[in-house]
């Protein structure tokens, strides 16, 4: 790519096309796997919990390795489409058949069914992951370009999550009935299988679109964090080190609630139209997240400095999941009373991840300032490290919740399954401490958060600014003494 490439409008597109798919992919196992095995299969609970948090680790920890792989690959097309094309291609055949188990395996079958393909779809995953986050530079000129650019991917990117938020559950059903003519668990189980289809196919038309697309640069560099020094950027960083614990502790309190919200419709609100409930609380809840992303925070940026809004947002999720704590112990049954926790929750955490990905940034030039070197690379690998830990941590203290208060297939459901209203064999017990596990713990984490984030972050705008004029004469006194 010469000197003069303009990115075209397509390749924008079909670069955020992109994002949309693998996020589409991404959030459907993310938000589905646990309630896909353990509450229809029957796969027991903490057996889940501790396949999700072990993949979870693993695939964080693999990251680097995948990003070194890559780096050293050099072909005809370049170093990044191959892998996008791999990854892409191999993670939706596992994700069909990760959703496609066999419903007649034994107890322990499905359990090492779940933990293979679950595996082997986080190290897919990560094969089209890695490549598609770091050949940006290899197609962008820098500067406003990429910025543009980068901002454009990571919104569609919650379009598509947004997507699979909105109509997982108005499909999966419709699939199950059309298709395999049965409805409930068993409707269920075949339309998972045949929605993942669906998904991946999406997934696969979209990915090669974005590489007929894009034209790479093969002279296109790219570095690559080793696990060491990711930590010894953290240790070293003590700005980036309480962004990082900050992340860490507001996605697993979102992640918790993500996990359990279709327990939480099925056995505690309940009733025969528990589905239909589920699929209007996650639409309006998409929408507002995606809003948050394009329209709240810039809104609110207008008056307000990042920290400020960030400390607006934890105290909005709080409140939200205060008042969710209070309407779930009322017999209520009109699903739009929950949009208005659901408001404050879902608005808060798009705007938190714009704001903590600005964070980490300027921890970049802070470090280069205290340290003497640049870990730019290092520190925005670690984003995607913390946020698959936190997923991880999630899963299993929402396989807990499911475990202690024994919410699977295995619970008698019989009865209450042929009119489809599951909450009718739950105790009042089982629903406490669904509800407590979704929304105290969440307020716990979210507190912590706050109290972390007060005492130890430094960096308000007036600092930032301090610090890029600070880093700006740095950079021009060396350039001095090099031209001496």
């Amino acid at each position: 790519m010469d000197n003069n490439y303009t990115l075209s409008g397509k390749s924008k597109l079909s670069y955020a096309l992109g994002a949309v798919g693998k996020d589409m992919v991404y959030m459907l196992s993310a938000s589905y796997v646990l309630y896909y095995f353990q509450d229809l299969l029957g796969v027991n609970a903490a057996a889940m919990g501790v396949i999700l948090m072990a993949a979870r680790v693993f695939d964080a920890f693999n990251d680097p390795i995948m990003g070194g792989i890559v780096a050293k690959t050099k072909t005809r097309w370049g170093k990044f489409r191959p892998w996008l094309l791999i990854g892409t291609v191999t993670n939706a055949i596992i994700l069909f058949l990760m959703f496609s188990a066999p419903p007649t395996l034994s107890a322990g079958g499905l359990v090492a069914y779940a933990a293979v393909f679950y595996i082997l779809w986080g190290v897919t995953y990560t094969m089209m992951d890695i490549p598609y986050w770091s050949m940006i530079p290899a197609f962008t000129q820098g500067g406003k370009e990429r910025e543009n650019l980068t901002t454009l991917a990571r919104t569609c990117a919650g379009v598509g999550s947004a997507i699979i938020t909105i109509v997982t559950m108005m499909i999966v059903p419709m699939l199950g009935k059309m298709i395999g003519h049965v409805e409930g668990n068993a409707g269920e189980i075949v339309g998972f299988k045949f929605f993942s289809l669906i998904v991946a196919v999406l997934f696969v038309i979209f990915t090669l679109l974005m590489c007929i697309n894009i034209k790479e640069r093969s002279t296109a560099e790219m570095k690559t964090a080793t696990i060491k020094e990711m930590f010894k950027a953290l240790v070293s960083n003590d700005q980036a080190m309480t962004v990082t614990v900050a992340i860490v502790l507001i996605n697993t309190a979102v992640y918790i609630t993500s996990n359990l919200v279709i327990y939480f419709f099925k056995y505690d609100f309940g009733g025969t139209g528990w589905n239909g409930a589920y699929v209007l609380f996650n639409m309006f809840g998409g929408g507002i997240q995606v809003l948050s992303m394009m329209a709240f925070y810039p809104a609110l940026r207008k008056k307000f400095t990042s920290l400020q809004i960030f400390y607006i947002c934890l105290g909005m999720a709080m409140a939200g999941y205060v008042v969710l704590l209070a309407l779930a112990f009322t017999n209520m049954s009109n699903v739009f009373l929950l949009f208005i926790p659901g408001f404050f929750i879902f608005a808060a955490n798009g705007m938190l991840t714009v704001i903590t990905t600005v964070f980490l940034a300027n921890t970049v030039d802070y470090g280069e300032l205290k340290n003497n070197r640049r870990d730019e690379s290092v520190i925005f690998s670690m984003q995607t490290f913390v946020v698959k830990l936190a997923s991880g941590i999630a899963a299993l203290a929402a396989s807990i919740c499911l475990s202690i208060n024994k919410l699977q297939a295995g619970t008698d459901v019989s009865e209450a399954d042929k009119v489809h209203d599951f909450s009718a064999a739950v105790t009042l017990a089982q629903k406490t401490g669904l509800r407590m596990t979704m929304t105290v713990i969440p307020i716990v984490g979210l507190i912590i958060a706050f109290i972390w984030f007060k005492k130890r972050f430094i960096l308000d705008e007036a600092k930032v600014a301090e610090i890029t004029e600070a880093v700006k004469a740095k950079r021009e006194n060396e350039v001095a003494e090099t031209a001496e």
